[in-house]
């Protein structure tokens, strides 16, 4: 348990922490260009102010180049150096700057009227550009002028590498102060997780009672299958244990006989006494060991899935072989076995060896208690809707009333004849009628004994 708690502690740390970290991503590269543009804005307003400036003094000096002084304090105030470019139209003389300035592409608005901005390369540099044209009036000129700035775009880029750094900044602490949050958070929410497993842990292996601890209730579920399983573990041991405790006491008594048999055999010298002394131990070793074989089939019925071992068969075929590898048997005690009802083919999903076996202890029932010295036995087959119905019917004395609500618990038996009948047969019989989702059951009748299978039939069938 404590690797899904780690788990799940991980889990919610990833789901939570990754989409943060996608969104911050997101918006860092959204603040990138952001403040791109807004650099480029700020820039740009200045680049437009500085070409005024420019045109201004170029034209009060009849184009002389700016001065030294005034060139520095332009760069100083943009960090970046400036380059300009006068022409007056009216006037060829009026030429001042750094030539040829940069050409604006074709696709650039003409009309100089408003600034025009575009991208350009100066001395291999790439250069941020603004293009206008401005009237002058003053006592020595009249006319349009037109003026070009550019300016080296390294700080510019400075500029929204440093805003897209502060924002990211920013980000990053907000995620580490989230992270830390969810952390916290996380642990505490899981908190109940981890008493539970710890409480859990401190058990010992015999400990299956139920959980009793306060949980929350998204993991209140939890606790309930945990008991729920607690609960069927339990059960489970309990009948284990009454099965081995029966069984116990079952096979102890055959076997003290068969010791006291074979010592009695062992201190005899008459050969008559000693075969007779011989044939006891054999037939208490029979009983043994059919016992013994009961035994095992009841415990394998009772814990294997039959489920996966299901094939679609001919019940009707099945009661057929059963009723022949019976028939020997009956012959010898003098009694007669009958089939009627259907013979068309009734197909249904199970093990077939394992139902053979329940028909086989119903009549080995019917034989050994039924009908020991000579009668009938009457088996029927019909479809009721989508069940099949296999009855079993014989004239002896029956099931007594004070005995019928207990002839499926295990080691019950209906007389104590001698026989090697353990009381085993009919509960086996009815846990696999069972895992088949059938029914076994007895009837009384005024005369014999009325047995009752139910099976479903195969839905496709």
């Amino acid at each position: 348990m404590n690797n899904v708690v780690r788990s799940l502690h991980a889990r919610l740390l990833i789901v939570i922490i990754l989409p943060l970290l996608l969104i911050v991503a997101v918006m860092t590269i959204a603040r990138y260009y952001e403040a791109q543009e807004t650099s480029q804005k700020i820039y740009d307003n200045a680049l437009v102010s500085i070409a005024h400036v420019v045109v201004r003094d170029v034209v009060l000096s009849s184009g002389d180049l700016l001065a030294k002084r005034l060139l520095d304090t332009l760069t100083n105030a943009l960090e970046d150096r400036i380059f300009y470019h006068v022409i007056g139209e009216n006037s060829p003389t009026l030429l001042s700057g750094y030539t040829p300035p940069p050409h604006p592409p074709d696709d650039a608005r003409q009309d100089l009227h408003t600034p025009t901005f575009f991208d350009a390369h100066f001395r291999s540099e790439p250069v941020r550009v603004v293009m206008l044209r401005e009237y002058m009036s003053i006592s020595h000129y009249e006319g349009w002028v037109t003026v070009t700035v550019w300016q080296n775009t390294k700080q510019r880029q400075n500029l929204s590498f440093s805003l897209a750094a502060r924002a990211l900044s920013m980000m990053a602490l907000m995620i580490i102060a989230t992270a830390l949050c969810v952390w916290f958070g996380v642990n505490h929410g899981l908190k109940p997780l981890f008493d539970l497993q710890q409480a859990i842990e401190k058990r010992s292996p015999d400990d299956i009672s139920p959980i009793k601890r306060a949980v929350p209730r998204e993991i209140a579920t939890l606790v309930v299958a945990m008991n729920q399983l607690f609960w069927q573990l339990r059960e489970s041991f309990a009948a284990k244990d009454a099965f081995i405790a029966n069984a116990a006491h079952q096979i102890r008594n055959p076997i003290a006989g068969l010791l006291s048999q074979a010592e009695a055999a062992e201190r005899t010298d008459d050969p008559v006494e000693l075969k007779s002394r011989v044939t006891d131990v054999a037939e208490a070793a029979r009983r043994t060991a059919r016992l013994t074989q009961q035994l095992l089939a009841m415990e394998r019925v009772t814990q294997s899935a039959p489920e996966e071992q299901f094939e679609h068969f001919n019940i009707v075929s099945v009661v057929r072989e059963t009723l022949a590898h019976t028939a020997s048997r009956a012959f010898k005690q003098q009694v007669e076995i009958s089939l009627t009802g259907t013979e068309a083919a009734l197909v249904i999903s199970g093990n077939p060896t394992l139902i053979g076996e329940v028909l086989d202890n119903l009549l080995d029932n019917s034989l050994r208690y039924g009908c020991p010295d000579g009668g009938n036995i009457e088996v029927h087959i019909e479809q009721q809707n989508s069940k099949v119905l296999i009855s079993l019917k014989d004239d002896g004395a029956g099931i007594p009333d004070n005995l019928l609500p207990h002839i499926f618990e295990r080691f019950t038996r209906g007389t104590e004849d001698g026989s090697s009948g353990c009381g085993l047969g009919l509960a086996i019989a009815r846990s696999i009628a069972e895992k088949h989702g059938g029914r076994l059951q007895f009837q009384p009748i005024e005369q014999g004994t009325l047995a009752l299978l139910t099976l479903p039939l195969h839905s496709h069938a």
